[in-house]
């Protein structure tokens, strides 16, 4: 039966379809991102387009009849990226790898393939770069580059083809945007495009059994491009991020049906591609040769693991009506609310001053645990008066002045006090039952109450 086209409209952001133009889409709420499609309705003769689950004879069944089963993990060959993606490899997952161009995503990629293909059939599949680019890169990272496959390829129907007669156990797909399937019209890396190129590799990741990896770009806002729905296709979802003039990369999980969400990998960029940096905290620390003032170490907690971190202000006059709040690596509006809780209950008033905040090391920051080093940092930076080189702090504040306790302050102690800090101002409630060391600990209730210590 002869195939039909139709118009649409889809919105860039999150894939819904209507029937006309519009300026904002109604679903999202996206400004200009309505864009004209052209698909092929399905004929009668194409296959039938199943669920992930698998093919017909599917039946409801109670959840106590389903015996639960060990999930069979394999080692890629990087400790880091284990432990991102939750302790290895799972048969059957997608993993979508989302960064900035030029951060190290096809590197990475071409890496673990290398070291997979030595124990696992591993095909790599490249839309954007040609064989020779890709023997170029393998052969300037001394990469072991007999039992790699490859193949250049952006059909999906003929990706599949291939890999049918291949039957790889892992395959890299570098990137979704450039696969297009031959039953739509529109333009590869549209919409339409991205969503049903990726359905079909989910589809058959699925059925074979075959761990897939595939390469998003990402929008100027740091977005993994296409539709929303790609996300919710996959398995799991890596951002790899980093500045591009420094050689330290972080790969972070976002979503992970696998293991822990928020997890956290750290690589360093070397002229033999990226090596593991088994110790992250060293990335974050600046150690100083003298203690200065507007500086405050914290114990973050990045997934399962506890990392000390940098943070750094700077209080000036500000010569404005309105002064500034500007923050790298942390929440702007949080900022403006924390000072307004010291001006409250720790009676420092900040009104008149410019007030900037850093975290070193290009990492962002996103629990509560940041409240107290902040606020201190500030005050210090404010009073010209350095903390202690030696001194680490975490807490939570709370409107009413309070220094709330965070999860997990036993290990972001034992974290510190390996890397040689001999006093801490932490909350009262995550008092330890038990001595950290020979580290002194220093129990808070109220904020004022650390703004005196200090």
């Amino acid at each position: 039966m002869a195939k039909k086209t139709k118009l649409t409209f889809a919105c860039n952001n999150c894939g819904a379809h209507s029937t006309k133009w519009a300026g904002q889409c109604a679903d999202c709420g996206t400004w200009n991102s309505i864009v004209e499609v052209i698909e092929a309705s399905v004929g009668v003769g194409d296959a039938r387009r199943g669920g992930y689950a698998g093919e017909a004879g599917s039946r409801i069944e109670n959840l106590s009849d389903v015996a639960p089963e060990d999930v069979i993990r394999f080692d890629s060959g990087l400790a880091e990226l284990d432990r991102v993606l939750g302790g290895g490899l799972v048969s059957g997952s997608v993993v979508l790898i989302g960064g900035d161009p030029g951060i190290g995503k096809s590197t990475l990629l071409l890496q673990t393939s290398a070291s997979l293909a030595q124990r696992l059939k591993t095909l790599y599949v490249t839309g954007e770069e040609s064989l020779q680019q890709i023997s170029m890169r393998a052969h300037r990272l001394n990469l072991s580059e007999n039992a790699v496959r490859m193949l250049s390829e952006t059909s999906v129907e003929a990706l599949l083809a291939h890999a049918e007669l291949e039957k790889p156990k892992v395959m890299v797909v570098d990137s979704i945007q450039t696969v297009f399937t031959e039953s739509l019209q529109s333009a590869p890396g549209s919409v339409a495009q991205v969503r049903e190129s990726a359905a079909r590799l989910v589809r058959y990741a699925k059925q074979t059994g075959t761990i897939v990896f595939l390469v998003g770009h990402v929008t100027k806002e740091g977005a993994l491009a296409g539709p929303r729905v790609l996300e919710h296709m996959v398995d799991t979802v890596l951002y790899f991020e980093g500045d591009q003039n420094s050689h330290f990369r972080v790969i972070r999980a976002i979503k992970n049906r696998f293991g822990a969400v928020n997890e956290l990998g750290a690589f360093a960029m070397t002229e033999l591609g990226l090596k593991q940096v088994t110790n992250p905290s060293a990335i974050f620390l600046s150690r100083h040769e003298e203690a200065v003032s507007g500086s405050a170490i914290m114990v973050t907690r990045e997934g399962s693991r506890p990392l000390l971190v940098e943070v750094q202000a700077l209080v000036a006059e500000s010569h404005l009506a309105n002064p500034r709040r500007v923050t790298v690596g942390l929440d702007h509006n949080r900022l403006a609310m924390l000072l307004a809780v010291m001006h409250r209950h720790g009676d420092v008033v900040m009104y008149d001053q410019d007030v900037f905040v850093n975290v070193v090391g290009g990492i962002r920051i996103n629990e509560t645990a940041a409240d107290l080093p902040i606020l201190l940092a500030a005050l210090s930076s404010y009073r010209n008066r350095p903390l202690p080189r030696d001194l680490v702090i975490f807490g939570e504040i709370g409107l009413a002045g309070e220094v709330r306790p965070v999860q997990n302050g036993l290990e972001r102690l034992k974290e510190a006090e390996k890397h040689g800090f001999k006093k801490a101002i932490i909350p009262q409630a995550n008092a330890p039952k038990e001595a950290v060391g020979d580290m002194e600990i220093v129990k808070v209730q109220r904020l004022k109450d650390a703004l005196e210590l200090v």
